[in-house]
């Protein structure tokens, strides 16, 4: 599975989910950085074929209207510290990874 983390998310979670055997980039990983904009993103990830992985309302819009990215896994932990965003991804890895 090949994953692409988002900019608001922490590229902590790229690094774990590389530790679990998937192959994950954070924008941080990118040329711009956290400066790519969505269109960039969701072309490496069309490119690339990698699912997105977001907390941006915008890719689900884009999604819904263009089917673009085609796989989105959009995420709503609300004020979650980066640890409890570790656990909900610990606890919940197969069920995500088997929706998309």
């Amino acid at each position: 599975m090949k994953l692409l983390v988002d900019a608001q998310l922490p590229k902590q979670l790229a690094v774990w989910l590389r530790h679990k055997g998937l192959d994950a980039i954070h924008t941080l990983d990118l040329p711009n950085q956290n400066k790519t904009d969505d269109d960039q993103i969701i072309a490496i990830a069309e490119k690339e074929n990698r699912a997105v992985i977001s907390k941006d309302r915008d890719f689900l819009d884009s999604h819904i209207l263009k089917n673009e990215p085609r796989r989105l896994i959009l995420i709503k932990p609300g004020n979650s510290s980066n640890e409890e965003l570790l656990k909900i991804f610990e606890l919940n890895l197969p069920v995500i990874l088997g929706l998309i």
